[in-house]
C-alpha cells in the first residue's frame, strides 16, 4: 500500500467548545514495534473525546494529541514484530488517540477483525464501548445470567451496548433515558423496563419492579447526586460500577449504609490501562462477543454519521444528548 506523506486530521486548537476542532494537514504516523498503521474509513465519536477537547481528559504519555479512541479501516503498514496482521486486512481497533484522521497507529493486539456482516461504519462504533462495557459490567461488575442490572444513559453508545449484551446473557435489564422515544428504543434493544428520568424516579421504579429487593449491579456515568440514589437502588450485596461523573465528581456518602448492605463500589477508566490489559480484553471480546455479532444477535446502533471536516457538528450532537446510539465520523 502506497502511503502519502501527509493526511487530513482534526486537531484541538485550544480547549473549549466544538468550534475549537479544526481540520489540519498532519504527517502520517509511523507504526512502532508491535503496532499497526490503519487507513481509517470511519471513527467513533465518544464522550472522552469531548472531555479531551474541553481540557478535562488529557491523553496519556506517548499518545497522539489528536482526538479519537476507536476506528475501522484497513491495515496500511506493520511495525516490527507484527505477524498476525497483513497489509489490506479490514480491522476495527481501540486507539490511544488519533482516530480523527485518515491514518492512525495502535498496538496490533488492540485491533480485531471487522465482524462478518458489519460495514466499516458500523464496526467503527464497536471498540470503545465494547471494551468499556466488558471491563466494567462483566469483568469488574461480575454480572451474570439471572441477575438484575440498571444502566444509566440507556440510549448512549455505552447504554445500547450494555443493554444488548446483558439481555443476551439472561439478565433483567433496567435503564434510564431522557425521553419516551429513547425509552422505547431501549426496550426494543432488550431492556425489561426503561425509565424516563425526567418524569419518573428510577429508585422508586426499581423498588416496585423488584418487590423492594433492588438490582444486583448499577453502571453509572452520571455521578453527582446519582451516587446516593444508586446506592438506594442496589440490592443486598449489590455492586456499583462507575465509568464517568458527568454531573459531578464529589458527593457526600453515608458509608454506614454501604457497609450494612455489603455494597461494593468500583470504578475505572479505559485509556490509561496497560497494553496487556487491553489485549486481554480484546481477546475476550473476540471469543465472547464476535460470535454474537456474526450470528446477528448483537449490533452497534448507529445514530448518525458526519464527514471528518464536520467533527464540530458531530460533537454538538453528542453534547446535545439527542442521539440514540453511536455517532461516527467518515473519511
Amino acid at each position: 500500500m502506497t502511503l502519502p506523506q501527509t493526511m487530513r486530521a482534526i486537531a484541538i486548537s485550544a480547549h473549549g467548545g466544538p468550534e475549537v476542532l479544526q481540520l489540519i494537514e498532519a504527517p502520517v504516523p509511523q507504526p512502532g514495534p508491535g503496532e499497526i498503521l490503519i487507513k481509517v474509513a470511519a471513527a467513533g465519536v465518544n464522550r472522552p473525546d469531548a472531555l479531551q477537547r474541553a481540557g478535562a481528559y488529557n491523553p496519556p504519555a506517548g499518545a497522539s494529541p489528536l482526538p479519537g479512541l476507536e476506528c475501522a479501516g484497513h491495515v496500511a503498514a506493520l511495525g516490527a514484530g507484527v505477524h498476525h496482521w497483513a497489509i489490506g486486512d479490514t480491522v476495527c481497533a481501540l486507539l490511544p488517540g488519533g482516530g480523527y484522521a485518515e491514518y492512525v497507529t495502535t498496538h496490533a493486539d488492540h485491533a480485531l477483525p471487522v465482524p462478518k456482516g458489519l460495514s466499516l461504519v458500523e464496526a467503527a462504533g464497536l471498540c470503545e464501548t465494547l471494551f468499556t462495557v466488558w471491563i466494567n459490567v462483566f469483568d469488574r461488575g461480575g454480572l451474570k445470567g439471572g441477575e438484575t442490572f440498571l444502566v444509566h444513559g440507556g440510549s448512549s453508545g455505552i447504554g445500547t451496548t450494555a443493554i444488548q449484551l446483558a439481555a443476551l446473557r439472561g439478565v433483567r435489564v433496567f435503564t434510564t433515558a431522557g425521553s419516551d422515544e429513547k425509552c422505547a428504543a431501549c426496550v426494543a434493544l432488550g431492556a425489561h423496563r426503561a425509565i424516563n428520568y425526567k418524569t419518573e424516579d428510577f429508585v422508586e421504579v426499581v423498588a416496585a419492579e423488584t418487590a423492594g429487593r433492588g438490582v444486583d449491579l448499577v453502571l453509572d456515568m452520571v455521578g453527582g447526586e446519582y451516587m446516593n440514589r444508586n446506592l438506594r437502588a442496589l440490592a443486598l450485596d449489590g455492586r456499583l460500577a462507575m465509568i464517568a461523573h458527568l454531573t459531578g465528581a464529589k458527593v457526600e456518602v453515608n458509608f454506614s449504609a454501604v457497609m450494612a448492605r455489603r455494597i461494593a463500589i468500583t470504578g475505572s477508566t479505559l485509556r490509561p490501562r496497560s497494553i496487556a490489559d487491553k489485549a486481554a480484553t480484546a481477546a475476550a471480546l473476540r471469543s465472547e462477543v464476535w460470535p454474537l455479532i456474526e450470528a446477528a444477535r448483537f449490533a452497534p446502533l448507529i445514530d448518525s454519521t458526519f464527514p471528518l471536516e464536520q467533527a464540530a457538528a458531530a460533537h454538538t450532537r453528542l453534547e446535545s444528548s439527542a442521539h440514540i446510539g453511536k455517532i461516527i465520523l467518515t473519511m
